[in-house]
């Protein structure tokens, strides 16, 4: 699939979003929330990728889009990069976006959580959404098995406050 954007004609979003989902399998293989992100210049060119690591490194800023973002290191100006990720950014990665003028982001799937989307495309960022099955089966998969930990990632407080994390 190719998408034509000012400044991404005949980008290859398929291949692209290969990457994110590699990154999701990756943390799923780890234990952890299957979400991936990659982080690429106006022409394509990778410039991070990475995985939700919240769990595997007990860290609750180690979101995928985050971690992505971290792996392509600094630069001068992100307004022609694209950020692509296996699921709607939470807020928190929505606020990543737009603080850093990120210009496109490419989503795999909104079904299973719907972030931020909305009030990105309402500051100016193209934002596509693919409706990718992969990326659907595997998420809700694994929100199905995992509700308390998904419920962790998303902000969801446990009803019972008794509940240990593990």
């Amino acid at each position: 699939m190719t998408i034509s954007l000012p400044g991404h004609a005949g980008l290859d979003v398929s291949g692209m979003l290969d990457v994110a989902y590699r990154e999701a399998r990756t943390s799923l293989d780890e234990g952890g929330i299957p979400i991936g992100a990659a982080l690429f210049a106006a022409d394509g060119t990778l410039l991070g990728a990475g995985h939700n690591r919240r769990v595997q490194a007990d860290d609750p800023s180690a979101h995928g889009e985050t971690d992505a973002f971290r792996a392509a290191g600094r630069q001068r100006d992100y307004g022609p990069t694209i950020m692509v990720t296996t699921l709607s950014p939470c807020w928190y990665c929505s606020g990543l976006i737009r603080q850093f003028g990120i210009g496109t982001v490419v989503i795999g799937e909104n079904t299973s959580f719907y972030g931020g989307e909305d009030w990105l495309r309402e500051h100016g960022v193209e934002v596509i959404v693919l409706d990718d099955e992969r990326c659907a089966e595997m998420m809700s998969s694994y929100i199905a098995a995992n509700p308390a930990v998904w419920n962790e990632d998303i902000g969801v407080a446990p009803a019972d406050e008794n509940v240990e994390m593990s």
